[in-house]
């Protein structure tokens, strides 16, 4: 075997021929120790980013992934194809109202990016938008008196990535505020650019997380930036064309906390949340009152989460707020415009243990309601009229398994509810729901070329834990794919898993996957603990102490596949990313027999490396999710029990891509370089090294990389590789 610095030395790039064997990392033990053990990594020198040796070492793992699927390339070209023979490459959002303006995004053949756009409202009676020309090239206005806002593929030119981290208009629709990110890292430039005139003003902020929130009045321009350790700590005021340094307006000293800044649907109130996991803190400006300071709403206490949002009900100004005092799964109640404690939130829609409350927005005549119940996502409407809330109900949709959403309300006194919608064999829809007459109405289906959602069959299927809890499992194949009724037979199966942050992966279309159905896969996504699908207590079952339950739960549902006729284990492929990593590196260890193979896509698989470092990005925040293994002896030993790079042995583990970025902040790409060196120094296989590919990006973050052809190509890669695993990289698609 060759090593790093010998693939790489014909060029800095990649070796002048494909490699025959895999890159074998050198071996420089570190030995650490806490509360009495001893750990000791071979590979921690992997973490000197951009030295000669660490970059070496990254192309030649590039250099052998793409000799190792170099069989699959016209596969993956085909795939490529798939997308974007599906794809609508000229088209445009759904057009949005907002004081006076229509605003939309557009997309174009061959662009990477698109555009940001508006157009000025005609009708200011109607709350239906106009319909734009979906074909009009990019020298083409889409609708009459159309401005492009932003030309993301001109400011993407000379990049090698390019993303946007917020896209805020003032409130007299004058001014843009705009944040880019052209290396991966998440620290943004906020930019301004004068609507009226196109140009842009001096002002540039740089270090920026995220965007930037405009201050009713246009004047001020408030934003967050992070510390050394990437956590969200200040926020800034700036003055639009000022040359005085900027305000600091508050600082979030507590480790575990991170910051942000929103305004007020009514425009009177600017609020910052400081909240870590578990509790949080909420101060308000009013925006009405020139003398105004910020007031701290109700003082943080250990344990109590809410959030605020300015409402009038019944002619009332009051104050929402979504908290658990009450209960885990969140209660809203009201209160005046005044910092009040918890005794005195009047409850507005009582806690309901079977209902986990995500979200309300309010507006004029009604307040929306983003709920779960289930499993499944809901949208409640509250109607309110003279006397206070009328009618309460919920918006009914057919599927047995589908996701919903409302988004794209910014103004106080709509009368329609713009709502989101898909399931894993309906394209993501957009409807208007007029609140007056009652009425849901299509304005548009994302346009898939060739595709019949009846084509197709979607499930929930319920898995038994080890513990005896019932584990939602969401799966599409296509019809007829299991063979005729009563006969069905098994079928290969992407499994995909994440169980993390109470962040709940509902099921919803995806182009790329109809290449895995069409090919005769199934898709199958497991609703593991640690993610919020099932409640609070869901997200709560799966961290800390509990977050084996995670893996467990992945488990069953890859054994209630296989025991329900649905899969093989050798033709299950699983997949997971990020925190989702870290569970496809455990089930390398532990559950090796129930899969064909793993995709980990940016993993988390280093994990006690990590929450041992308190200087790391996001370790200290993250103790509530995870753990603090440096200061208690028993998190310690829970972590170093599952951590899957701590636990990489001398088993045979299944065929695993691994996927990084050198510029990720979230999970360095240490983790999976590591872990790969680790697993082909350690877990043999029938010719005496495992079937372990790592492909990194040099130049993306933790997303990957940016542009949508890309995109598609990056997903085509990883498909290949899949399709490969479950043994029809020749199957010829269905028509």
């Amino acid at each position: 075997m060759t090593s790093p610095a010998e693939q790489a030395a014909a060029s800095p790039n990649r070796p002048s021929s494909p490699p025959t064997s895999p890159p074998v990392a050198d071996r420089r033990p570190v030995t650490a120790e806490h509360h009495g053990r001893s750990r000791t990594d071979e590979y921690d020198w992997l973490r000197a980013k951009g030295t000669p040796e660490v970059t070496a070492y990254l192309e030649a793992e590039n250099a052998w992934t793409e000799a190792s699927t170099g069989h699959l390339a016209a596969l993956r070209e085909a795939l490529y194809g798939e997308i974007k023979a599906r794809t609508k490459e000229t088209d445009l959002s759904v057009p949005s109202r907002n004081r006076g303006w229509w605003y939309y995004g557009r997309s174009f053949e061959g662009r990477e990016y698109g555009a940001s756009c508006r157009a000025p409202v005609t009708d200011e009676n109607s709350w239906v938008p106009p319909q734009p020309d979906d074909d009009a090239g990019p020298d083409q206005p889409a609708l009459p008196g159309e401005q492009v806002m932003l030309d993301h593929d001109a400011l993407a030119e000379g990049h090698e990535f390019y993303s946007v981290g917020g896209v805020s208009v003032s409130v007299d629709g004058t001014r843009l505020a705009f944040a880019t990110d052209t290396v991966g890292t998440e620290r943004y430039v906020l930019e301004v650019k004068d609507l009226t005139t196109g140009e842009l003003l001096p002002d540039r902020i740089e270090g920026v997380l995220g965007g930037g929130v405009w201050s009713p009045d246009g004047h001020d321009l408030y934003y967050c930036t992070v510390n050394d350790a990437w956590r969200r700590d200040k926020v800034w005021r700036h003055r639009v064309g000022s040359t005085e340094p900027d305000d600091l307006v508050f600082h979030e000293s507590d480790e575990r906390f991170d910051v942000g800044i929103g305004r007020s649907r009514t425009q009177r109130f600017l609020v910052i949340a400081s909240s870590s996991k578990n509790t949080s803190e909420n101060r308000y400006l009013d925006c009405a009152d020139p003398d105004a300071e910020w007031v701290v709403f109700h003082p943080r206490e250990e344990g109590l989460l809410y959030g605020l949002e300015h409402a009038v009900i019944a002619g009332e100004e009051v104050f929402l707020v979504q908290h658990n005092h009450t209960g885990a799964d969140f209660e809203i109640g009201t209160c005046p415009i005044a910092p009040t404690p918890p005794s005195g939130w009047t409850p507005l829609i009582p806690y309901d243990e079977r209902v986990r409350l995500e979200d309300v927005a309010a507006y004029r005549g009604h307040l929306v309601v983003h709920q779960r119940s289930g499993g499944l996502t809901q949208l409640r409407i509250l109607e309110l009229g003279s006397d206070g809330v009328g009618d309460d109900y919920v918006v009914e949709f057919p599927q047995e398994v589908y996701t919903v959403g409302a988004g794209g309300g910014a103004q106080f006194d709509q009368p329609v509810v713009r709502v989101s919608y898909t399931s894993l064999t309906v394209p993501s829809s957009v409807y208007d729901y007029d609140v007056r007459s009652r009425e849901l109405s299509l304005r548009k289906q994302q346009p898939v070329r060739g595709h019949d959602p009846a084509a197709y069959e979607e499930r929930r299927l319920w898995a038994v834990a080890d513990d005896g809890e019932r584990i939602p499992i969401s799966v599409v194949c296509r019809r007829g794919a299991r063979g005729p009724e009563g006969e069905e037979r098994p079928i290969p199966f992407l499994l995909y898993g994440y169980g993390a942050y109470e962040i709940s992966i509902d099921p919803g279309f995806s182009v790329p996957w109809l290449s895995l159905l069409d090919r005769g896969a199934g898709v199958a996504i497991a609703h593991v603990r640690g993610g919020g699908e099932m409640g609070r207590r869901w997200y709560d079952d799966g961290k800390l102490l509990h977050k084996r339950h995670t893996f467990s739960d992945f488990a069953a549902c890859a054994r209630h596949l296989v025991a329900t006729g649905w899969a093989t284990p050798e033709r299950i492929v699983g997949e997971g990313g990020s925190a989702g990593g870290l569970l496809i590196g455990v089930v390398a260890n532990e559950h090796a027999d129930l899969v064909g193979g793993l995709v980990a896509e940016v993993p988390f698989v280093d994990a006690l490396t990590t929450m041992l470092d308190a200087s790391l990005p996001l370790t200290i925040p993250e103790y509530e999710e995870w753990g603090n293994p440096e200061g208690d002896p028993e998190t310690y030993d829970y972590l170093a029990g599952y951590a899957p790079y701590d636990n990489v042995g001398p088993r045979a583990c299944p065929p695993i891509l691994a996927t990084t970025s050198v510029n990720d902040t979230r999970v360095l790409y240490v983790e999976p370089a590591k872990w790969v060196a680790r697993l082909r120094a350690t877990a043999p296989d029938h010719d005496g090294r495992p079937d372990v590919l790592l492909k990194t990006e040099m130049s993306a973050g933790h997303g990957g990389v940016s542009g949508r052809y890309r995109a598609w190509r990056d997903r085509a890669f990883r498909q290949a590789w899949m399709l490969d695993r479950m043994g029809l990289a020749e199957a010829t698609p269905l028509a």
